[in-house]
């Protein structure tokens, strides 16, 4: 499989960091941001099916995949949400795009919540897939949450504990991470894309900014959302999950962000948390009736 056919490739030059991106396809614009292990690989399959209504970009966020990869400062202030939403940003206005669509899967849909929070004009509409915000997760754990999101603890710790534990063998590690949270085979990966992630995440400073990422997201991430608290988003916000995913057994999804939304709608997807890539005929159909619900 080539991923991506017809898409242009570009690296975009935002600040002090460099990002990655393919775009394609004509109509109202759409970002979309992946998620941990992940690049912007993930969306091999679905940006071609939204691409035949929408201009589709598809970016690796700082720290992953061929995006910059900075060492992480001693705040994480450089691998907060707000510094990788205001890369994005820059990126669609580089592009041209000056109001868009936010999706975004794990992590993607982080930096897009904390996008749809600070830059609400560029915002037309935010999809978050198979998540809840990270000041829930953090603060409504039990054991359950814990010993399954285990990374959450694990990747903050002090450099360079986690680099050296995941450096050792990066392939047995993220695998290991994509079959447990996903509770698939790891042969229910498309083999392209899989072997994108394993190029990717085979990078020292691929791994240390991961950690890093979650580094700020136990930290920094946290101050930023506990200001924001009693901001409600007025944007259209979907929230989409994975039927056979964990994540709604361990955590009431709707709930979590209908208290940060004016404007929610819920559905669900055939498959567990990796259903973008999975289930992408089904993600496509959710998005595009969300997005055309809203009009020109």
């Amino acid at each position: 499989m080539e991923l991506f056919t017809g898409f242009e490739r570009r690296r975009i030059p935002v600040g002090d960091v460099t990002i990655h991106c393919v775009f394609g396809g004509q109509g109202d614009p759409v970002l979309l941001l992946h998620g941990y292990p992940q690049t912007l690989a993930e969306w091999a399959l679905l940006a071609p099916l939204l691409a035949q209504r929408h201009t589709v970009v598809c970016a690796d966020l700082r720290g992953y995949g061929d995006s910059s990869k900075p060492a992480g400062l001693a705040d994480h202030s450089n691998y907060s949400f707000r510094a990788m939403a205001a890369d994005q940003v820059a990126v669609m206005r580089a592009l041209g795009h000056e109001r868009f669509h936010v999706v975004g899967h794990d992590r993607g849909g982080r930096v897009a919540h904390r996008m749809a929070l600070d830059w609400p004009q560029q915002v037309r509409s935010l999809s978050v897939l198979d998540l809840v915000p990270t000041y829930a997760l953090y603060h409504q754990t039990n054991k359950n949450i814990a010993s399954t999101y285990w990374q959450w603890y694990f990747l903050p710790q002090p450099a360079p504990y986690p680099e050296r534990l995941i450096g050792a063998d990066p392939d047995y590690y993220f695998e290991s991470c994509l079959v447990a949270v996903g509770g698939r085979a790891l042969d229910s990966f498309e083999p392209a894309m899989l072997a994108e992630y394993r190029r990717c995440w085979r990078d020292p400073a691929m791994i240390h900014a991961s950690c890093c990422d979650y580094r700020a997201g136990a930290s920094i991430d946290l101050a930023h959302d506990e200001a924001d608290l009693g901001t409600r988003l007025a944007c259209p916000t979907l929230a989409l999950w994975g039927a056979n995913g964990l994540m709604h057994t361990l955590m009431d999804i709707e709930a979590a962000w209908r208290a940060r939304c004016a404007d929610l709608r819920v559905g669900t997807v055939p498959g567990g948390h990796w259903f973008p890539e999975q289930a992408a005929p089904e993600t496509a159909q959710a998005l595009l009736l969300f997005f055309e619900s809203q009009g020109r």
